[in-house]
């Protein structure tokens, strides 16, 4: 990784390094020009307890509670038993990365001082990141509207020594990881509580994970479909810099672009452009840069609204210190995750047309129904005795089918919780759960892609493609043997999943 260390200076802080802190374990720093902000917005609420006023989550209840007002004695049982409450998930565990994304985002955040939280709570939470102690968090059990309320309280347990912790991949009480780690737990003083689960950091933390994810996936099946225009002898007129420029739209610009140059050098091209009755190639070829081009931009949408969310503070109340002294802690709704949820749902779209029209060229391949393409049928020398790649097909339309499903929002559906006082709620953690869902079934179908335009274009050898694409197939072939006779496919799938998740196409 090119950055050895994240420090969180209060401002904001890239997907890059959310997964350098969350998959690569690089070490986190709180930076010193944060620490005036965040010492003298605790000052400020701590001079608001004694003013007389109610104010919400500081020494009164929560969501529907309140209205009751706690007593200056009770302040700091009132954070304990936040924490311990609504620590309510169910289901299987969030993925240590997701969780460290999600510990990431709410150390920035509260960085930024706006919470009046105490800077030794930050670097406790800052501490486990670096001790690599992972919080266990079950997976559901957020309605991505009130903050990310159960999954962050899980979160906040440990910061107190409670609940159970992964470390080196083993589960043990948080009160012995912290303890081996001479990390002391703390004890919540007011609001704290409240600034350490009201806010949208695990679907912003999966939502900045997803960015990167997609442009590694995006990128492969710019090379998958480009590998198999000339697996297919598909043409290349239909990249025509002017045809794009005729249309206007940006993203489909670019892909042609990229394939273009994907293509450069291709020998398979120029080994059909004369005597070759096809007039027109399906759309999943001829239509490739409009459809993936469209996705792009949706993307580009999806990439700036979590840039912008990984800048913010979605805390309730929020503190405000003038700098010559005094301020105001106002209510708000930055903890509401629409902001997330609605371009999370769009992403899954995205990916969704990504692998869609990836599997259409998967069917054309193997179909044999082209005898232009002068490929076999299912990609094997000897049909009816060998199925070659056959069933990688319907693997592929098993995984559209399921991105189908996932594609309908969770954002448009609403119910109301806390007796109605939180009466429209986003749902973004089922939609980045569904997103991460996607990009791996995509994943997969890309892959399928590649292992089959990979075995076209052996069928056409000793032509050679563009000078990408062979790179981009010899990168395969450093893992998949030729298909020569049958064998089981999903190894080789496996592995090219594997490259596409380790960016190896990204060129």
């Amino acid at each position: 990784m090119p950055n050895t260390q994240v420090t969180l200076s209060g401002g904001p802080i890239s997907t890059q390094d959310v997964v350098a802190v969350a998959r690569h374990g690089v070490p986190v720093a709180l930076g010193q020009n944060c620490v005036s902000k965040i010492d003298a917005s605790r000052k400020l609420l701590e001079s608001l307890l004694d003013d007389g006023e109610a104010h919400y989550g500081v020494n009164t209840g929560f969501g529907a509670l309140g209205k009751v007002r706690i007593d200056d004695d009770s302040l700091e049982q009132l954070q304990l038993n936040l924490i311990r409450s609504h620590s309510t998930g169910v289901g299987k565990r969030l993925p240590e990365e997701t969780v460290r994304a999600t510990m990431t985002l709410l150390a920035a955040s509260l960085s930024r001082g706006h919470s009046g939280i105490r800077r030794q709570v930050i670097e406790l939470l800052v501490g486990l990141l670096n001790a690599g102690i992972t919080p266990v968090v079950p997976e559901t059990g957020s309605v991505g509207a009130s903050g990310d309320l159960a999954p962050l309280a899980h979160i906040a347990l440990t910061l107190l020594g409670e609940g159970q912790v992964l470390v080196e991949g083993k589960s043990c009480d948080a009160t012995i990881a912290l303890a081996q780690r001479q990390l002391t737990p703390v004890v919540l003083q007011a609001k704290e509580g409240l600034a350490l689960i009201n806010g949208t950091h695990l679907m912003a933390g999966q939502a900045a994970l997803l960015v990167e994810d997609f442009q590694s996936l995006f990128e492969a099946a710019l090379v998958a479909a480009t590998m198999s225009v000339d697996s297919c002898r598909a043409t290349d007129a239909t990249l025509d810099e002017r045809v794009h420029a005729a249309r206007q739209q940006t993203g489909q610009i670019y892909v042609a672009s990229r394939m273009r140059s994907l293509l450069e050098e291709s020998e398979i091209v120029k080994s059909h452009l004369e005597n070759d009755p096809r007039v027109q190639d399906p759309y999943s070829f001829r239509c490739c840069p409009a459809v993936l081009g469209a996705a792009w931009d949706a993307f580009g949408y999806v990439r700036d609204r979590v840039t912008d969310e990984l800048a913010a503070v979605t805390d309730n109340p929020l503190v405000f210190a003038a700098a010559a002294g005094g301020g105001d802690i106002v209510s708000g709704g930055n903890f509401h995750g629409m902001p997330v949820a609605l371009p999370l749902d769009t992403l899954t779209i995205c990916i969704t047309h990504v692998a869609g029209i990836a599997e259409r060229r998967v069917f054309h391949m193997l179909s044999g129904a082209d005898a232009e393409a002068e490929l076999p049928s299912f990609l094997t020398p000897q049909a009816g005795l060998q199925s070659g790649l056959m069933i990688a097909q319907y693997t592929a339309a098993a995984c559209c089918n399921e991105l189908i499903g996932l594609s309908n929002p969770s954002s448009v559906v609403n119910l109301s919780t806390s007796a109605g006082m939180e009466d429209y709620n986003s749902f973004g953690p089922r939609s980045a759960a569904k997103a991460r869902r996607a990009i791996e079934l995509a994943r997969s179908v890309v892959a399928i892609e590649l292992l089959c335009a990979a075995t076209g274009l052996d069928h056409h050898r000793p032509l050679q493609s563009g000078t990408l694409v062979e790179r981009a197939y010899n990168i395969i072939r450093e893992q998949v043997e030729p298909l020569v006779q049958d064998r089981s496919p999903a190894p080789d799938i496996r592995a090219i999943e594997n490259m596409i998740a380790q960016r190896q196409f990204v060129f």
